[in-house]
């Protein structure tokens, strides 16, 4: 197609277009972030470096560590992601421009392959593993950061929807909205899933498709000794516990983290590890559906200011981990924790209480809502700075050759 003029086309957290060179430019941004590169990390399969498997690359924590494998480690392997590409109506994906963006840094120096593929079907996983077995070989570490409204079980067909419900009793509780500009709080009340919407949500949401990659690449011999697997989680606070972590998604969590406990027992023989990861709070697109998690999160910035934790930093911290050049933060349900600075009690102290007096007439001074506005923004590609937003664009941005 030739140079189009696009305009967002929000409506609330959800942007209809992409800005093609916004998205590139937040990776740029995320790239240069990132810890220059390091010698070869402890545990390094070879002279080639070790390969890396990410599934769910192309945004938020996902995205984070791919960009940390390929900068600071100069991992090979693949990352999947599931995107949409242009139409006549509207523009591509914005994880379509980043992963594209992605790919063309990666590509200076290293060997890494996309793949556009729902990763909940068994044909994403042959393709994967055929790409992985004809390049690669041995995988030393997988990433698993899926958020999905929906998972068709690959056995059955079966078409299951995950519910952002509270269970047990209603939900009542504030939440940050925006007409044009301004910002409000408003009210919420949720009624509780019922059993049947709480299953679905653990299916789709849960550890069942983690396990099967993990059993995937063993049936084929591309686990190497010593693989490490991880997938991410969140916990928060007790502010949203009641929609998160005591909801249908904190069911789905916990049987993530019950699934890392028997994976842990499965890979022991070839020396191989698999845990959760307690990410802390982050602007995302998954996040943004949350209902309460955008007061709570811009609540959380105002406190916090800089020390607010970006996912480049956080991915950072994991790889750290995952490579052996620092110990492993576990808790004591083996979870490896990345929140500290998130859950400190004198941070939640302060949060709790703006979040108590948080109303329309005191949001701007307790809440940093510009900043949440503009992150919101930047996940679609707007709001960059240094971006030109008033002339056309090429929107039509071919998907990485070899994916």
């Amino acid at each position: 197609m030739a140079l189009r003029e696009i305009k967002p086309g929000n409506r609330g957290f959800l942007y209809v277009n992409a800005h093609p060179a916004g998205c590139a430019a937040v990776v740029d941004e995320l790239w240069q972030r990132t810890p220059a590169p390091t010698p070869d990390p402890a545990g390094a399969a070879d002279a080639d470096g070790p390969v890396a498997l990410v599934i769910g690359s192309s945004a938020g924590y996902g995205l984070a560590a791919t960009v940390t494998a390929l900068r600071t480690y100069g991992m090979r392997g693949l990352g999947i992601a599931f995107e949409a590409p242009e139409t006549e109506r509207r523009t591509a994906s914005a994880g379509w421009y980043r992963t594209a963006r992605t790919a063309e840094l990666a590509g200076r120096d290293g060997d890494f392959a996309f793949l556009n593929a729902d990763a909940f079907s068994t044909a994403a996983k042959q393709q994967a593993l055929d790409t992985l077995a004809a390049r690669y070989g041995r995988v030393d570490f997988l990433v698993y950061s899926v958020a999905a409204p929906r998972r068709t079980d690959p056995v059955t067909g079966e078409i299951h929807h995950s519910v952002i419900k509270p269970l047990g009793s209603a939900y009542r509780a504030k939440t940050l909205q925006f007409d044009g500009d301004a910002a409000h709080v408003g009210a919420l009340e949720l009624e509780p899933a019922t059993e049947a919407e709480r299953d679905a949500t653990v299916r789709v949401m849960g550890g069942a498709d983690w396990k099967l990659w993990i059993d995937a690449l063993a049936d084929r011999g591309l686990v190497r000794r010593g693989f490490h697997t991880v997938a991410l989680s969140y916990v928060g606070s007790e502010l949203t516990a009641p929609i998160y972590r005591a909801g249908t998604i904190g069911a789905a969590k916990q049987h993530l983290e019950d699934t890392a406990h028997r994976l842990q027992r499965d890979l022991a023989p070839l020396g191989g590890q698999a845990h959760t990861v307690v990410a802390g709070a982050a602007v995302t697109q998954a996040s943004t559906a949350i209902p309460s998690i955008a007061l709570y999160t811009t609540l959380l910035r105002a406190v916090l200011g800089d020390d607010f934790q970006s996912t480049a930093q956080q991915a950072a911290a994991l790889w750290r981990q995952l490579t052996g050049a620092a110990p492993l933060q576990l808790d004591e349900e083996q979870r490896i924790r990345l929140d500290g600075w998130e859950m400190d009690e004198k941070v939640q102290a302060a949060v709790h209480e703006r979040w108590t007096a948080a109303a329309t007439g005191t949001l701007a001074e307790l809440a940093d809502t510009d900043w949440f506005r503009a992150e919101v923004g930047r996940l679609y590609g707007w709001h960059v700075d240094g971006t030109d937003y008033d002339s056309p664009v090429q929107t039509t941005v071919a998907w990485p050759a070899g994916g």
